[in-house]
């Protein structure tokens, strides 16, 4: 009996395949990064064909890597950067455009004019989101607008929009599926979170009611089969999460009160909600944790645009460094670190404070900074970031004293244990840290069996390391002020 389970997971800047056997261990691992593509200030954009293409190469990659067969794997689960917004052709399967990626800011004006129109109170209400340029239903309205000749094609019926993950099952499947899960469709600011359908009131008002929907499915699904001649064999997709929320499931945090924060290329902090759609007053979103057997688990969540992304600015941009490894050595050698803040407003600035205009800065340079200095400062914004979302999740009412964190970052023990400080609380390092891919495979495997219940993936999360706060309130306090400083200078028209 086929007892591995191929978890598909594609982010911002690489696609990757794991290979997990039905204790949650990593049998192999194939990664490829792809092009990132930055036409003007604030836009970033990917080729899907390059998406699909490295997705592919990917899974093969694993394959041949570990010597299974594709008969071996039982299921297939998807996971994916959210929001990033992708229209094609329904005929011929091909994307009319670049895909818009979530951090995207150039519908910036629209948002405004559309909060400016009265949908504010509206959009959250219905979908538990803020209007941002983030969510995928301006950028489809974007497309609609400015490609010559997709809105004709639209108002034809023939082009169809999803998610990264929506694209990703209709070229695995040959064009047999449209489908998504209710996670990702939560992410799209047209999906009512709580009648669990689209909104047919948004989407008229915002003029994308010409392009075809996905089916919005469980979490744990049936989301078609692989075409054959993609394999040598047919192999069911069986499990569906956006990236944040399949980490949620990896971390097993099924529990009401439990609470991650991934840091890959953004940072992510997820906190369960149970059957209640806490609605935020401090600008958190509310969203969909998970749903399965048709039964939806609610989470509050903050989202911070720019985590390891800044990191890869400094190797890639500054060129300080050649590989992020040299970062945790480089930060041991840091002395004027405590006076150095960057705020990597790249793409404007997220939760809390919903800025797509602010633009990134360094400040308390002096003669003597150095390289160390600076890229501590980067490490260091990551775990401050993370501060302003805790301090506005408890301000809703979250009360948590562990959190449980993964993703590529996490690995080193200095961010670690500065973000601990930083915070308060105890944070909580799994043995996989890779979590969002182990919690589409969770996903997948629950569909076809290999596991029974929640309970029974709950058993098999295990910790790694645990990091406690040893920096004294004072320290902490006044670090944060001066990061809190810093964003004040940064925000739109302050610099």
């Amino acid at each position: 009996m086929a007892h591995y389970i191929l978890a598909i997971d594609q982010g911002t800047t690489s696609s990757r395949a794991i290979i997990f056997d039905v204790k949650g261990k990593r049998i192999g691992q194939a990664q490829q990064e792809f092009t990132q593509i930055f036409p003007h200030d604030g836009w970033v954009e990917h080729n899907p064909e390059e998406i699909w293409q490295s997705t592919l190469d990917v899974c093969h990659k694993v394959l041949a890597d570990t010597g299974l067969k594709p008969q071996d794997i039982a299921a297939i689960g998807i996971t994916n950067q959210r929001e990033t917004t992708i229209l094609w052709d329904k005929t011929t399967g091909k994307p009319v455009y670049n895909a818009i990626v979530w951090q995207d800011r150039r519908t910036s004006d629209f948002c405004q004019s559309f909060v400016d129109d009265g949908w504010e109170q509206a959009v959250q209400e219905k979908t538990g989101l803020l209007i941002d340029p983030y969510f995928s239903a301006t950028k489809i309205r974007w497309i609609l607008e400015n490609v010559p000749g997709v809105k004709e094609q639209a108002d034809q019926g023939n082009i169809a929009f999803g998610t990264v993950d929506s694209f990703l099952l209709w070229r695995l499947t040959g064009g047999k599926s449209h489908k998504t899960d209710a996670t990702n469709a939560a992410r799209t600011m047209a999906f009512n979170i709580h009648t669990q359908q689209w909104d047919n009131e948004l989407i008229d008002a915002l003029g994308i009611s010409s392009v075809a929907f996905p089916d919005v499915m469980d979490c744990s699904d049936a989301f078609g089969e692989t075409e054959t001649e993609l394999f040598g064999t047919s192999i069911p997709i069986t499990g569906m999460a956006g990236d944040q929320q399949a980490a949620l499931v990896g971390q097993a945090c099924f529990e009401k009160g439990m609470i991650k924060s991934t840091y890959g290329t953004g940072c992510f902090m997820i906190l369960n909600t149970g059957d209640t759609a806490l609605k935020s007053e401090h600008k958190m979103l509310t969203t969909v944790g998970y749903r399965l057997n048709g039964k939806v688990t609610y989470a509050l969540e903050g989202s911070i645009f720019i985590a390891g992304a800044a990191i890869q600015w400094l190797r890639d941009g500054l060129k300080l460094f050649s590989d992020a490894k040299e970062t945790k050595q480089l930060a041991e050698q840091a002395k004027n670190q405590d006076a150095v803040y960057l705020v990597p407003a790249f793409t404007g600035l997220g939760a809390p404070y919903w800025d797509p205009d602010a633009r990134g800065a360094m400040l308390g340079l002096t003669r003597d900074t150095s390289v160390a200095d600076i890229v501590s400062a980067g490490l260091r914004s990551v775990c401050y970031q993370t501060k302003d979302l805790v301090n506005a999740m408890e301000k809703d009412g979250a009360d948590f004293s562990t959190l449980r964190v993964d993703g590529g970052m996490v690995v080193n023990d200095l961010v670690m244990q500065f973000l601990s400080d930083i915070l308060n609380v105890t944070v909580e390092r799994p043995k996989v840290t890779e979590t969002t891919a182990l919690g589409v495979a969770f996903l997948a495997g629950l569909k076809v069996g290999l596991y029974k219940s929640l309970e029974e993936i709950s058993q098999l999360w295990c910790s790694d390391q645990q990091f406690s706060p040893i920096m004294n309130k004072e320290q902490q306090m006044k670090l944060y002020n001066g990061w809190v400083e810093a964003v004040e200078r940064v925000k739109t028209n302050k610099i």
